[in-house]
């Protein structure tokens, strides 16, 4: 009797046909083959230009037969859609949480708002490029504006406002859809609160001050903290000591909260506890701001004070 090969000993056992097993399938990788040293070049591209998943750039590569221009497309407007998806859902999610960012370029300075839920996103590399985002979008915005300067202007933008803002030449679409993307990335919900911007003449300077400032090479000269102030000063000539003074002036207003700047006549105490000049200078409360300043041949003429996520208890509360 002859030996039966395992495979027909296995058939006979069970009462099956005893014919061969079938041949496994050819394996099809469709019209765009991975096993190219090219192929794996353009998804190592596509992963670190942005910032996806391997997969989702195999995804976008697939269907965009290998093209790395088109891939990329592709996956901004997928993230896109899921983004402004997941912003949907989280809608109506307090964010209390987030950063202020100072940029300043020139004669122009902005602060922004950006929130988040939780600290923990606020700390988030990706967060941060949101919040650069925005700062660049609001300066671009302040720098268009064709006016004459005699003096200073200021203005501010609210979250509708903000929104709108074109992102920037290296971006697509506006600042609302840039959030919608990091709503997508980051799975928190996030809001563009505001924005302040200041723009001076010769003859004027703007000090400012960021609490907890965190810095970053890829931000660029992007200032973050949980506190910032802006101060315009009139001067008559330009000092090495501005910076500094700048730097000192913003301190007081992150730290004392006035209300508005008042004059040196004002004497302190009583109502003008919130009036900037006439406060105890807060590196030196043995005499007002206004004593601080006046030796130093600067003239403080404005400020703005942001605090975040500054309102949200007072709304919360009522």
């Amino acid at each position: 009797m002859s030996l039966l090969r395992p495979w027909r000993l296995f058939a006979a056992a069970r009462g099956c046909s005893a014919g061969p097993p079938p041949r496994p399938r050819p394996f099809h990788a469709g019209p765009w083959l991975w096993s190219s040293a090219s192929s794996k070049d353009a998804l190592v591209k596509l992963r670190r230009r942005t910032g996806y998943s391997f997969v989702n750039c195999k995804k976008a590569l697939e269907a965009c037969g290998g093209d790395l221009k088109q891939a990329e497309s592709w996956l901004h407007k997928q993230a896109q859609k899921e983004g402004w998806s997941r912003a949907a859902k989280l809608h109506g999610r307090k964010t209390k949480e987030g950063l202020i960012g100072l940029l300043q370029d020139g004669n122009a300075t902005v602060l922004v708002e950006v929130n988040c839920e939780t600290d923990f996103v606020s700390r988030n590399l990706k967060f941060q490029q949101l919040v650069q985002q925005v700062a660049l979008g609001t300066l671009l915005h302040c720098q268009n504006l064709k006016d004459q300067l005699s003096t200073y202007s200021k203005g501010f933008l609210n979250s509708s406002e903000l929104s709108e803002l074109p992102a920037g030449p290296e971006k697509e679409g506006c600042l609302k859809d840039q959030l919608a993307l990091a709503i997508g990335k980051l799975g928190e919900n996030m809001t563009l609160k505001r924005a302040a911007w200041v723009k001076v003449p010769a003859g004027f300077y703007v000090g400012s001050y960021v609490h907890g400032a965190m810095h970053s090479p890829s931000l660029h000269n992007l200032e973050l903290g949980k506190y910032g102030a802006l101060v315009v000063c009139e001067t008559s000539e330009r000092k090495a000591s501005l910076e500094d003074l700048g730097r000192r002036l913003g301190q007081h207003v992150v730290g004392m909260a006035p209300l508005s700047v008042g004059s040196l006549d004002d004497e302190p105490g009583g109502e003008a506890e919130t009036k900037m000049l006439s406060q105890p200078y807060l590196l030196d409360p043995s005499i007002t701001l206004g004593q601080y300043v006046q030796p130093q041949g600067v003239s403080v003429v404005d400020f703005v004070r942001f605090e975040c996520g500054e309102g949200e208890e007072a709304a919360e509360t009522e």
